[in-house]
């Protein structure tokens, strides 16, 4: 049987772009708007562009929330995208509201320094800090799609799984736990680099997700 991806649809951004990104790699995902709708999936896909508080409202809507909790508690496969990998945080410095606290850190806005334009948007490459199922320490250097304002902080430094470079310092570009990982970059925006990163966790959940 292939795999049954649940794409998670809460009103928030880049549904469309991620849904044809698994298309052209041969997969076609459901949309989970609703617990019910969580039945039968193997691994869920969290995307999502806009603001931290109307999503985490938009995501209280579905009543997916003690879903997704019990999901990760369960250490099922799960990817976020751009806002979705701040959603996973505890809070935000964007918002007032309550993140799903999956991973612990909070979402901090992007420093002001002379010469690093916000929101940071453009192409930039990734400096892998550890080995994970999108991205592996002998794949070529890849250059990723990015448009943020705001940058998570992991309180345990070992979650960053790649930065990115901004201005005088860098950001977070990818976190990673156990079987939960997110990218603040596109992949279904980045070419050649993101097409490989989403058919490398593709393959790693047809393998059964193996965690190290």
């Amino acid at each position: 049987m292939g795999l049954h991806l649940g794409l998670i649809d809460y009103g928030m951004g880049n549904l469309h772009s991620v849904e044809k990104a698994f298309n052209r790699l041969g997969h076609q995902p459901s949309r989970v708007v609703s617990p019910s709708d969580l039945d039968g999936c193997d691994a869920l896909v969290l995307p999502g562009v806009g603001s931290f508080d109307p999503a985490i409202e938009n995501l209280q809507s579905t009543g997916l929330i003690p879903d997704l909790k019990r999901w990760n508690e369960a250490d099922r496969p799960l990817l976020g995208i751009c806002l979705g990998l701040q959603l996973l945080f505890e809070s935000s410095a964007e918002g007032r509201l309550e993140g799903l606290g999956l991973i612990k850190g909070h979402v901090e806005r992007l420093p002001i320094e002379a010469g690093a334009r916000i929101p940071h948007m453009g192409w930039a490459p990734l400096d892998l800090r550890r080995a994970n199922p999108m991205l592996g320490a002998a794949d070529p250097l890849a250059w990723v799609y990015f448009v943020h304002s705001y940058a998570a902080v992991p309180e345990r430094p070992e979650t960053q799984a790649a930065a990115a470079s901004f201005g005088s310092s860098s950001v977070t570009a990818m976190v990673w736990k156990r079987r939960l990982g997110a990218c603040q970059f596109h992949p279904e925006k980045s070419s050649d680099s993101g097409k490989a990163m989403l058919k490398r966790w593709l393959g790693w959940l047809q393998r059964g997700a193996p965690i190290g």
